[in-house]
């Protein structure tokens, strides 16, 4: 079962790598294709899109195909799509091929869970999970460097070429060494721990709870993500340098607990480090709220920014772990809805929240103590015998 999961940790490296590496290029791009540098940021909201636009595709494909083609097509797609952006001569260009390669991303993300769930038992995904996650922190850490080391010698496209050969090395990897792990109808009845079949409903009390809680997660994250720059350079007067070391800094936190997430499943139980995550999120809302009203003191910034990376890494191989459990014939279509529900909600919230002005530091608190409150109230809901033994032995 190594090489499925190595497999897994390479291809969910697609997602971030199409998002960090070419950063350090952008005023490169920007100069080739006669735009300005807002219009390539927005490069990054089109990636996305492409991401979300088709991953109930690829869940439904996963799930009545196999994982296998959803790899190849999405590694396929994701490789032209990065040539095509390296060869781009305008900006119209550039941005269309940005989505193409969101949706490549995107199949490669949702079928890397559903990989996971076929092959690996619920505490044992859980802790792999969890790691997942300190090894997607590299990505944004990383990636920048290689794009530097790439601009020393190479012109900006070569960036995109560097993306294309990650993706082919991935293709050719599935091609030779990854055999197909959809369940077969046939074995749905003995699945997992050799309980017998149940219908799987996607909506289940259970998996909606584990939704909601990984949205909330997902949504503290991204708007500690976005307001941080902000907070940090524009407010606070940050070089760039400053910057990008404390955020340097604050990524290896989340790294180390992610890393550390599989000892701390095997001490405690995920329902305990479930609810530490949460209180986490809580005690970050109160620390945010003396640094606003009493004290703003820089230091009391720095633990609330790394908390909400410790915060979100307890949480995130929980809680997705829990999500699929129940689900075998649809473990593609069970991942395509979590991933399409975090990056939809945390999307939503950060754009609502700008629209109507709140500043950045009261975007963070609000969605802080939110996050706390409600997944604390969600846990504690009644589901069904069989869900509670998933929960349980997670």
């Amino acid at each position: 079962m190594t090489k499925y999961v190595l497999f897994s940790f390479w291809i969910v490296l697609i997602y971030p790598l199409g998002v960090d590496l070419h950063l350090t290029g952008i005023p490169y791009i920007a100069a080739d294709l006669n735009a300005n540098e807002s219009q390539l940021h927005v490069a990054f909201s089109i990636y996305l899109a492409g991401m979300a636009s088709t991953m109930l595709i690829a869940g439904w494909c996963a799930d009545h195909i196999g994982r296998k083609p959803v790899v190849l097509v999405g590694t396929m797609v994701f490789a032209i799509a990065s040539v095509i952006a390296g060869n781009a001569t305008s900006i119209d260009t550039f941005l269309v091929s940005r989505f193409f390669q969101g949706i490549g991303a995107g199949f490669c993300y949702v079928v890397t869970f559903a990989i996971l769930r076929d092959v690996l038992t619920p505490q044992r995904r859980t802790k792999v999970l969890a790691a997942m996650n300190g090894v997607t922190c590299i990505a944004p850490v990383l990636a920048p460097v290689i794009g530097f080391a790439i601009l020393l010698i190479h012109h900006w496209s070569v960036m995109f070429y560097f993306m294309a050969g990650y993706a082919v090395i991935s293709m050719l990897f599935c091609l030779i060494s990854i055999k197909e792990t959809k369940p077969s109808s046939a074995s749905q009845a003995t699945q997992s721990n050799a309980q017998p079949a149940t219908e799987e409903k996607l909506f289940s009390t259970f998996f909606v709870t584990r939704l909601i809680i990984s949205c909330f997660g997902m949504g503290v994250i991204l708007t500690y993500v976005n307001v941080a720059p902000i907070i940090l350079m524009e407010n606070l007067g940050f070089t760039t340098g400053q910057y990008s070391t404390a955020m340097t800094l604050l990524a290896m936190v989340s790294m180390g607990t992610s890393f550390l997430m599989p000892k701390l499943i095997s001490t405690f139980n995920s329902h305990t480090l479930l609810n530490t995550a949460l209180s986490l999120f809580l005690v970050n809302g109160v620390l945010l709220s003396i640094y606003l009203f009493a004290f703003p003191h820089l230091a009391l910034l720095y633990i609330v920014f790394a908390f909400c990376g410790v915060g979100f890494s307890m949480q995130f191989g929980i809680i997705m772990s829990q999500a699929l459990s129940p689900f075998a014939q649809k473990a593609g279509i069970a991942s395509s809805v979590l991933a399409i529900s975090q990056l939809s909600c945390a999307s939503a919230y950060i754009w609502v929240m700008g629209v109507m002005g709140v500043p950045s530091i009261s975007m963070l608190l609000i969605i802080l103590l939110a996050a706390g409150m409600i997944g604390m109230v969600l846990l504690r809901m009644p589901t069904t015998q069989v869900n509670q033994q998933v929960a349980t032995c997670e």
